[in-house]
């Protein structure tokens, strides 16, 4: 997994929402985005940071709600004026018809056979899942020398957005009136409604219609956005993930960089026939220069741009650093199971999770750290206070929207009351990060209290089946993950409270996991079974006794925390509006997994007292593996170790481009002009972790593959003719035979 896969970016609690209250308790989530000036344009646009005597003069810069742009709102004057270049209604209907989304991803059709291009690691899963039995893909790769060889990847889905719909006036109508706490609710009901009567007029879901509504700037715009949902998805090619990989977790976030993080579909249709798509990206055979004007279109996942001052700082001082000191130790926990038992751990795909994991907490360090950036926070300070002053300044704004960035900083306040709170309960419940022993102390917490009150047998045989449908982990990993918990309870909680005293009893961390162990007959399945069917499971059960201790307080701290998530959304959604009513679509609402267009050119930048250049080549890809040798992250794959004598080592391989992405943009297709793509996003640059929630375009930089090099390695070391054939031509032949034979002709 790469930083922009969606689930590695978030300001907000994207790895770890719904987990961090999995048992009961939704955290709130934020909103939307798109690009313009956001507030009046800074004079300079500062490249260093600031010194402090100098902050109160820092100015927000012009960009710095990014360049989002969605397709219902398309800044036509700004590419007109900045690129010379004025994209009619038909450019943007087959740049939307070409592009995909993926779980969690991006994508493109880019052949008229439904041929899909995205990243490596968006097909990770479907790579390992493809694998048969003394198959081991994820390490050697996979090419269909033949149609018949290509792999159905069991549960894959791709989405099209075939047509967008404006239902504000719909929506508002039906939320008009209500509380903070209906208006969650109403929202859902009547989003669900008008997705239902949309998809049927489309055929619903005899036609794989999908329906969503998306809301923009936190609710000030409503749009319905039709996709067909294509569910035939087959494997046609993906490279090794040591050259996917290039450089693993050092290399990650960094650039230069040298990967072909590449990996190819096929679309079938209804009939078990290739996809026939009018609408798809062909292939540039010339790539870019430094300083073209490219597009990025893609499903960037999350932004929170719009947020006040207020959030920021309670993310600063306890959401992001505790979700990253979380993921810290969750990750070594993982890691060094994973190190004493590989094939036990790769059997689990624990390699992939643990991926995501450092790729999540390497995400989250540069986004906490930044917003402890005083330059960047001063311009976000300066944007809310000419936000602020719009607003004072027109009796009529003032009267519908004053006062609420004062009541937001109120909310955060409240919330920092539970920051402990949030520490210690964080992700509770979530199979990969709670020990089964909890997980089943939890469920019988519940049981045991129905079944003593009288409940009928219904319920509690329900409870019954899903205390008995956890599994058993690993004795190691059980223990490790059972001792991060106590720790949090520790850290957090002190051990000194009374959770710590019942909990702890004054041992140490390990001490109680041991004892709890050893004692409860919940710490594994068979013994657990046993009891509850023999009677014998009660409250004095050592690991229920736990549970008991802190479930009061839980239940408490869920309760006070999603009315307060409540109450932030209803606040929010009023700013958004403001901010449409102030800005109008010049400021970019905030991205939410739904289809944007970026815009940038292909550039350089400064970075360690030297100069990023906008290009690598496979010669730093060989570079990289001989200055470190033959093992760890810059090895190379058997068929890279002898390339072949015609591979031309000056193709260019990755490139950096000032377009503004995030998580969910991995696999976006990066496009010219004329619809041709030329590259493949896949990653940004650590100077781009802040860009949840500010935009620089001095410093952040997207990542792609160059479409040169994906051609050159498929064409010479893949011997991928098949492939290349219908990248180049558009000509799908049913084998690598006959695809020599028609390249050979030629």
């Amino acid at each position: 997994m790469r930083k922009l896969s969606i689930w590695a970016r978030r300001g907000h609690l994207a790895p770890l929402a719904g987990l961090i209250l999995a048992m009961g308790c939704g955290a709130s989530a934020p909103p939307a985005q798109e690009p313009a000036p956001a507030v009046a344009p800074a004079a300079t646009q500062p490249t260093a940071l600031a010194p402090a005597a100098a902050l109160d003069t820092v100015r927000a810069g012009e960009f710095d709600n990014g360049k989002m742009w969605t397709f219902e709102y398309p800044p036509l004057e700004y590419f007109r004026s900045t690129y010379g270049f004025t994209p009619d209604s038909a450019w943007f209907e087959r740049a939307r018809l070409g592009a995909l989304r993926l779980q969690g991803c991006s994508a493109s059709f880019v052949s008229p056979n439904g041929l899909v291009l995205t990243n490596h690691h968006c097909a990770r899963g479907s790579v390992s899942q493809v694998s048969t039995e003394g198959e081991s893909l994820l390490d050697n790769g996979f090419y269909a020398r033949s149609v018949g060889d290509e792999r159905l990847a069991e549960g894959a889905t791709a989405d099209q957005l075939i047509r967008i719909s404006d239902v504000t006036s719909e929506v508002l109508t039906a939320l008009e009136g209500l509380s903070d706490e209906e208006m969650g609710a109403a929202l859902e009901s009547t989003s669900e409604a008008i997705s239902a009567r949309i998809a049927a007029e489309h055929g619903g879901a005899d036609e794989n219609i999908v329906v969503e509504i998306i809301s923009l700037w936190d609710g000030a715009k409503y749009s319905a956005y039709v996709f067909k949902r294509y569910t035939d998805l087959r494997l046609v090619m993906a490279p090794e993930l040591q050259i996917g990989f290039f450089g693993g977790d050092p290399d990650n976030f960094t650039y230069p960089r040298y990967n072909l993080d590449m990996s190819f579909y096929r679309i079938y249709d209804k009939d078990g026939n290739p996809l026939s798509t009018k609408n798809y990206f062909s292939w540039s055979r010339t790539g870019v220069e430094e300083n073209s004007a490219v597009f990025v279109i893609g499903n960037p996942g999350s932004t929170s741009r719009l947020q006040t001052m207020s959030e920021l700082e309670f993310r600063r001082k306890v959401q992001d650093k505790i979700i990253l000191d979380f993921i810290s130790s969750r990750a070594e926990i993982l890691q060094q199971y994973y190190d004493e038992n590989p094939e036990e751990a790769e059997a689990q795909d624990l390699r992939n999770q643990i991926f995501g994991l450092l790729n999540s907490q390497k995400a989250y360090r540069g986004m906490w750290e930044g917003l402890g950036n005083p330059e960047y926070m001063a311009r976000r300070r300066d944007t809310e206070q000419q936000f602020r002053q719009a607003i004072e300044k027109d009796p009529a704004l003032k009267a519908e929207y004053g006062g609420l960035i004062d009541r937001m900083a109120e909310i955060q306040r409240q919330k920092l009351e539970l920051g402990s709170d949030f520490g210690a309960f964080i992700a509770f419940g979530s199979p990969s990060f709670t020990s089964a022993v909890m997980q089943r102390a939890f469920l019988a917490h519940l049981f045991i209290a129905q079944r003593d009150a009288g409940a009928p047998e219904a319920a509690t045989s329900q409870m019954k089946e899903r205390l008995l449908a956890v599994g058993n982990q690993p004795a190691s990993l059980q223990r490790a993950l059972l001792v991060a918990r106590l720790e949090d309870f520790e850290q957090h909680l002190g051990a000194e409270s009374e959770i710590g005293r019942k909990v702890l009893q004054g041992r140490a961390p390990a001490a109680a996991a041991d004892a709890i162990l050893a004692n409860s007959v919940l710490a594994d399945s068979a013994r657990a079974a046993a009891a509850l069917e023999s009677g014998a499971l009660t409250m004095e059960d050592p690991a229920v006794q736990a549970v008991d201790a802190f479930i009061g307080r839980l239940r408490s701290y869920q309760a006070s925390f999603q009315s307060l998530g409540q109450q932030q959304n209803a606040v929010a959604s009023r700013l958004g509006r403001a901010h449409f009513d102030v800005y109008g679509t010049t400021i970019p609402p905030d991205a939410t997994f739904s289809l944007r267009i970026a815009d940038g050119i292909v550039k350089g930048y400064e970075y360690n007292g030297t100069l990023a250049p906008p290009y690598t080549t496979f010669y730093g890809l060989y570079d990289r593996f001989y200055s470190f040798g033959p093992n760890g992250e810059w090895a190379l794959p058997n068929r890279w170790l002898s390339p072949p004598a015609n591979f031309d080592l000056a193709t260019p391989l990755n490139f950096v481009l000032t377009a503004d992405v995030i998580g969910g943009n991995s696999g976006s297709p990066v496009i010219n002009t004329d619809l041709q793509v030329v590259g493949l996003i896949f990653d940004g640059n650590i100077e781009s972790l802040p860009g949840d929630y500010i935009y620089d375009p001095v410093r952040n930089r997207s990542v792609a593959v160059d479409v040169r090099g994906m051609l050159e390695a498929l064409d010479d070391i893949y011997d991928a003719d098949r492939l290349v054939l219908e990248l180049t031509s558009g000509q799908l032949v049913p084998t690598e035979e006959e695809a020599d034979a028609v390249r050979a002709g030629r």
